[in-house]
Parts: C-alpha cells; structure tokens; sequence
C-alpha cells in the first residue's frame, strides 16, 4: 500500500493482483477511541473542570474528554457532530452541559448547532435542546445555581441571542437579543433565581428574569474607564459580582476597583476557602490575593482557571496547554497539542511512535503506549502537506 498526503488529502493506492479476490463487505471489526491528545484553550474560556471521580472534564474538537491524571485513563462523551465551544457543570458535578457550533456532515447536509446535556458517570445523554433554534453555534451556557433546572445560553449570531430553558422539559421559556457586540459569558446569580449576568465588549448586563419575559439592565462604570471588554466575572460569597476586563482591572460591582493585571483579566475562580484566583493574560500571571504565581511563557496565556484537589488549582492556556500546580511547586504540565491546524500524521512502522505536524509550525514525536510527547521542532515556515510514506 502506498499512501501519499497531497495539501491535506490522503491518496491510498492498493497493489491489488485479482480483483476478483477483493472482498467488498464491510470487516465485521470497530474501531473505537482509545486517546485523545491535545485541547483547546485557544478561543474557549472556563471549559475545565474536576469532577467528583478525580477525572479532569474539558473539550477538543467534537470530543468531551473525562480525564484522570492519576491512572492516566480518558473516557469520551462523542455525542456532538461538531466542535464544542462551551461547558457548564450542573450543581450536582454529575451532569454536564456542552454546546457545539454549526457544521456539515461527510455528504454536505447541515449539522445544525445545540446543547446536549448528559450524565458524566455513564456518559448517557440526558436532553438535546435547540436544535433549530440557534443559527451559529453556542457560545456559552450556564446552569441555575439552585436546582440546576434552568440552562441560560447564548447564541453566537449577530443578535447573542439570550434564551432561558427548562431544560429537562426541553422547554424553551424566554429569549430576548443582548447586542450586536460580542458576548462573552453568561451566568445565574446563586443567591438572586431570577437575576441572569452576561457581559463582553464594553459591557456587562444584568437581565432580570419574570416569567416569559427578559429585562435589561445595563452595568455604569461611572468614573471608571468604560474596558474594550468585560472578559469574565465571578459571584462572591456575600452575592457581589466581580468582573475582570482588558485593561487588567477587577471591578466588585458596585463597590471598588482593583488593578490586578498587565492585560486582560480572562478567568475568575472563588477558591472554597474563600479566597480569590485570577488568571492575566498578556501577564500571564495567576494571583491567589495576596498570592501570585506566573506561567511561563511557552505555555501562553491563560485562558481557564479552577479548583483541583486540595491546594491545587487547574489552568488551561491559549497554547492548549492543561496545567496543574499549587503556589508552592509550580505547574505540571498534563495536556498538550498543537495550536494550529493539523495537516500531517504519520505512524512508525515497527515502534510504538507517531509524528504530527500543523501549520503552527510544530512538528511533534508521541508515545502511543503512555500517550507522551517525546519531542517537538518548531520549523520556520507553516506545514502545508505531509510526505509520501511507502509500507
């Protein structure tokens, strides 16, 4: 058999004797998913997440990976048809909210975009709602913080659409435009049911919820620089609301301001000891206040950040990069993949070995037994097409 790579295509020619003796029913063997490398952290915010099994819940491509870093075991939820852009936890941390964007099969038909909820204990999946509601794709989506039987998403078209469900009834119950600005989260008060916050480019709201209906109120900076974006926000014990922008600032709405970061503030996390821990982006700082840890630069900036066992603390970066750490022993490095599109594979003939290669200019080694990174070479110019292997 010789396989030849052509600017992304796969060419297989088979040196075939008798074609007579070609057998044409399908081989009554299945593949199935044994690994997946890599994660997106670039483009994505707030999509890690330790669950109650040990296993670190987060997304790449159309796959929900349930990852446990101490048996270095995966288990997949594969029920999307395309990539996933967003993921809420229930309040029970069994069940699990993702939404994928819009797409099209192998024969061209729309692949429509929607919310599948679904059991992270059996990977059964639960409810499927909005298909045939959204246009682009889910952007973000958040759980009420009382029962958990309210799902509020956002709609990635040019209006954000807002919609609130019931989302065991698969009942759509409000749905109102937020703006023609991008929207960047969106979340339920845990103390107020009927308050729902979005924010995103110069601009947080505060929506509240009666019933079918959807009432905007608008957040006022008032003396404070009016941010490029209001990037993430987070719910402290007492009910404020804290909110981190581009200009580095955290703003408890509607006390004070901080200047925390160089940059952008991306990620939020109330620790359950109460304390606070922020994730900078052009800083690549992550503050525990009054604690400050940096990410080294290879890994990028930081795009997630949340609890783990214990002191830990989990980090996704916009390199794709999945780090575990406390402030005393720096950072482990657990997930990793490129960055870029990947346009080349190749398998070893005889070794346990394979190389991928993406236009982010990476061509990289992998162990298929342990599911390591051997080694990677930054080239100078983007991979375009792989080579013609021979077997």
């Amino acid at each position: 058999t010789s396989k030849l790579g052509v600017e992304g295509t796969l060419k297989m020619f088979m040196h075939v004797e008798n074609y007579d003796d070609v057998r044409t029913e399908l081989p009554p063997e299945r593949l199935k998913l044994e690994w997946v490398y890599g994660y997106r952290g670039r483009e994505c915010r707030a999509n890690i997440y330790l669950l109650p099994t040990g296993e670190i819940v987060y997304f790449v491509a159309s796959v929900v990976v349930l990852f446990n870093y101490e048996e270095r075991t995966q288990r997949h939820y594969l029920g999307h048809t395309d990539c996933v852009k967003c993921l809420a936890i229930h309040p029970d941390k069994i069940r699990i909210a993702t939404g994928q964007i819009a797409g099209v099969d192998k024969d061209g038909r729309a692949l429509q975009p929607h919310v599948r909820i679904w059991d992270s204990v059996s990977l059964s999946t639960l409810q499927i709602i909005g298909l045939g509601t959204f246009e682009r794709g889910v952007g973000s989506l958040a759980f009420s913080k009382d029962s958990g039987q309210h799902l509020s998403v956002i709609d990635d078209c040019n209006d954000h659409m807002l919609t609130v469900w019931d989302w065991q009834k698969k009942s759509k119950i409000a749905e109102i435009k937020t703006t023609n600005e991008v929207v960047l989260a969106v979340e339920f008060h845990p103390i107020d049911p009927n308050t729902i916050v979005t924010c995103g480019k110069s601009h947080i709201f505060f929506w509240t919820w009666s019933g079918t209906s959807l009432a905007r109120k608008q957040g006022i900076f008032g003396k404070y620089e009016k941010p490029k974006f209001v990037q993430c926000l987070a719910f402290l014990s007492t009910g404020d609301i804290l909110t981190g922008d581009s200009g580095g600032v955290l703003l408890v709405w509607t006390r004070s301001t901080v200047k925390a970061h160089e940059g952008s503030v991306f990620c939020l996390c109330e620790m359950r000891s109460g304390a606070l821990l922020t994730g900078g982006g052009k800083d690549r700082r992550i503050i525990l206040w009054d604690h400050e840890l940096r990410v080294p630069d290879q890994y990028g900036t930081i795009r997630a950040v949340s609890e783990g066992k214990g002191d830990e603390f989990l980090v996704g970066t916009s390199r794709n990069f999945i780090l575990r750490g406390t402030f005393n022993d720096g950072f482990l490095v657990e997930v990793q993949g490129h960055t870029d599109e990947l346009w080349g594979l190749a398998s070893h003939p005889s070794r346990e070995t394979f190389l991928t290669c993406a236009q982010d200019r990476l061509v990289c080694l992998w162990n298929s037994v342990d599911h390591s990174l051997q080694w990677s070479r930054s080239l100078e110019v983007s991979i375009d097409y792989w080579l013609l292997i021979d077997s």
